[in-house]
């Protein structure tokens, strides 16, 4: 689907018509719109089981966890609040979520052990240690995935991005002229950063305010038959996130932290807008093209947030019908 945001859009104020019933205009970044709730609302975006109400408050988990929930949380159109509604709830069945992972993401999966939402290891293998970015938390100003599951006895992890109606994965943050980048047509020649990215990646000179040099490039290795298909830097315009969460994953797996670590994406399968935006960068669908990109011990997977659900559907119909029909319901899935 071409315009999916713009489709969501329609359709998520749609749902709140039916299924809400405050009907106030909410605002974000200045703007007002019918698919925004007011910010002390949140919640009612939220599936029932994880409000503040439930036996499994996902607002107690963040605040216990000392997780920073995304500014956005009161878009009905957020990832974020979308990831916490399909993933989050199944703390309380992780064999469901073992046999979907194993099946669709790696077979060397056995077990999840627990769902975490905006992980990030302590030090010394936080982010700010491994990846040189600034001190934050999970959630606010460092690489954290969306959703992480610790696998088969703590020995694996997946990282997870998860999106929505998202355009892109962002362009990286060092191409702004106004963090100081004297020259960002660097970017443009992606043998050159490869082979030299000390000179070539403002990213490992980050000299604006209190940023620090970035440390990506450490753990990162081309295969070189598919560097020849870039046009730039595959963080350039983009892929910045999927370049962060795959040096994470290198980090952490090069530094023994777990035996595998899995870089991976869960997606909407109709946001054609997204499986296409590295097209730019030289890749035609991230699914199918990031992954070759590297040779390294971290691996990287991809499924559909209509794969989960259908498999929730045919595994355990009867013990989460509630959940089912509100999703359906709430993303159209």
């Amino acid at each position: 689907m071409v315009d999916f945001d713009g489709h969501m859009s329609r359709y998520q104020t749609g749902w709140r018509c039916k299924n809400l019933e405050n009907q106030e205009p909410g605002t974000q970044n200045g703007q007002q719109r019918s698919w925004i709730l007011p910010r002390d609302l949140w919640e009612e975006g939220l599936w029932p089981g994880i409000t503040s109400s439930s036996g499994h408050s996902l607002p107690g988990y963040l605040e216990v966890e000392k997780v920073k929930k995304h500014d956005g949380v009161h878009n009905l159109k957020s990832s974020w609040v979308m990831c916490a509604n399909l993933y989050f709830p199944f703390q309380e069945d992780l064999k469901v979520v073992a046999g979907f992972l194993k099946d669709r993401v790696s077979p060397a999966i056995e077990t999840v052990d627990r769902i975490e939402l905006e992980w990030a290891e302590r030090a010394p293998l936080d982010p700010a240690t491994l990846l040189g970015e600034p001190h934050g938390q999970r959630g606010k100003n460092q690489t954290s995935p969306d959703v992480a599951f610790i696998v088969n006895g703590g020995k694996g992890i997946v990282l997870t991005e998860s999106k929505f109606v998202e355009h892109s994965f962002y362009p990286c943050s060092g191409r702004n002229k106004d963090y100081g980048n004297p020259d960002i047509a660097r970017c443009m020649n992606p043998r050159k950063v490869y082979d030299d990215p000390n000179r070539q990646c403002y990213m490992t000179q980050w000299a604006y305010g209190r940023r620090t040099n970035r440390k990506y490039w450490d753990y990162l290795r081309f295969n070189l038959e598919a560097l020849r298909l870039l046009r730039r830097c595959p963080a350039a315009s983009a892929g910045y996130q999927l370049f962060r969460q795959q040096a994470l994953a290198e980090a952490l797996v090069q530094k023994g932290a777990y035996d595998f670590v899995i870089s991976c994406v869960a997606h909407d399968a109709r946001n054609q807008v997204l499986l296409e935006c590295l097209r730019s960068t030289g890749m035609q669908d991230f699914t199918r093209d990031w992954g070759p990109l590297f040779e390294g011990k971290a691996q990287f997977a991809t499924f559909t947030h209509q794969e989960w659900v259908k498999w929730v559907a045919s595994k355990k119909k009867g013990d989460w019908q509630d959940w089912l029909e509100y999703v359906r319901r709430r993303y159209e899935l």
